[in-house]
């Protein structure tokens, strides 16, 4: 696999336009930790080997035990390694990008609603959504994943 071409310099507008959402979330009050994992979760689901690569290597370095990293593509079954926050943002994760496939069902927001605040949940979807694009991006044009470059 090769990449396509590099779209933060063919459109750098539109890249930093992404990258102000990024910002965005990073300020919004919401955990780091628990945007990463719900960034991973996500390119769990798009199968983004470039997010997915970026994302694990962020969480390590965040001090992210091994165990549960290697448990988040089942984080339902996770038990206590998941907190009820984690669990709710990654259960709102799959169903808002899955969208085509749920419809986001009413369940799902009020269990989601029962633990984030409104704005919280503005706050997480907006990052779902920022994770969707960016997967969509490198998938579409083919970054390359860092430990493929190093191998």
């Amino acid at each position: 696999m090769s990449k396509r071409l590099d779209y933060n310099q063919v459109a750098p507008a539109g890249a930093k336009a992404l990258g102000g959402v990024y910002g965005y979330v990073t300020q919004s009050g919401l955990a780091p930790a628990l945007v990463d994992l719900v960034y991973l979760r996500i390119s769990q689901i798009n199968n983004c080997a470039y997010c997915l690569d970026m994302h694990t290597r962020e969480l390590l370095k965040k001090g992210l035990k091994v165990e549960k990293l290697a448990l988040v593509q089942a984080w339902a079954e996770g038990g206590s390694l998941f907190d009820e926050r984690e669990r709710a943002a990654l259960a709102w994760a799959e169903t808002v990008t899955r969208v085509a496939e749920t419809g986001v069902p009413d369940e799902a927001y009020q269990a989601a609603r029962a633990i984030f605040s409104e704005r919280e949940l503005v706050d997480l979807t907006i990052a779902i959504s920022l994770m969707n694009a960016y997967n969509r991006m490198a998938i579409s044009f083919r970054n390359t994943p860092a430990a493929v470059l190093e191998a």
